[in-house]
């Protein structure tokens, strides 16, 4: 379904002639693709949506690394295929959403201190898996293992 979506959207990102929106699906769509030719079948929903948010993921970190070299053109451009790409993503869960979450995991598995927190981790992520990235699970277990 993503890659009938992709497509369409492709189309009309060349006929605005959105250079910037062009590069974003067409990078998403490459992607995905790289993916079907090594299992050589086609992926699942799911899989689709993993694949976006890494291309997410690796504009985030683009973004920072641009940033810290002072190239705010190439931040600037980063920064709006990073919109485009996220607009094919789920909503994200809120902070308070992950902390309950977490929350729960810690309680449920009688996890008590740093020590539990790859476990912790493990659950969490299964149990957030497409709506929060791991480094936002992350600091909220650190806090709340640490505390």
């Amino acid at each position: 379904m993503l890659k009938e979506t992709l497509a369409r959207d492709l189309k009309d990102a060349m006929r605005q002639q959105d250079k910037v929106r062009l590069s974003a699906i067409r990078m998403m769509q490459a992607a995905i693709t790289a993916r079907e030719k090594e299992g050589g079948e086609p992926i699942s929903a799911d899989e689709s949506i993993e694949i976006v948010a890494k291309q997410a993921k690796q504009r985030r970190d683009s973004i920072r690394q641009f940033q810290e070299a002072g190239r705010d053109d190439l931040v600037e451009r980063e920064a709006a295929e990073l919109g485009y790409i996220e607009a094919y993503l789920p909503a994200q869960a809120s902070d308070q959403d992950i902390h309950r979450t977490v929350q729960e995991i810690v309680q449920r598995t009688g996890a008590t201190s740093m020590k539990d927190m790859g476990r912790v981790m493990g659950e969490a992520m299964l149990a957030l898996k497409g709506v929060a990235e791991g480094s936002r699970v992350q600091a909220v277990v650190r806090d709340l293992l640490s505390a």
